[in-house]
């Protein structure tokens, strides 16, 4: 699956070149789409564009233990100096 190798990639060659990457993917409706985005925005520092896909990820989730994971690392973002 191409988002499989985005997130190898970013660990491989960084998040912006994953953030390429997943953003050629047609995969809105997939909460995994958003977090995965999320937490690049997040390595890039880029933490408003971030909190959207996190937002974005929670909106799409019914799974409450993966809801509480992603409404804590959106929340850790206002905390980040």
């Amino acid at each position: 699956m191409a988002l499989n190798r985005a997130v190898a990639v970013g660990e491989v060659d960084g998040p912006d070149v994953a953030l390429d990457l997943v953003d050629r993917l047609d995969l809105d409706t997939y909460h995994l789409f958003h977090s995965i985005r999320a937490d690049l925005l997040r390595r890039l520092d880029r933490t408003d564009e971030a909190a959207r896909a996190y937002d974005a990820a929670i909106a799409r989730t019914n799974n409450a233990a993966e809801r509480a994971f992603l409404q804590r690392r959106r929340e850790a973002l206002s905390r980040v100096p």
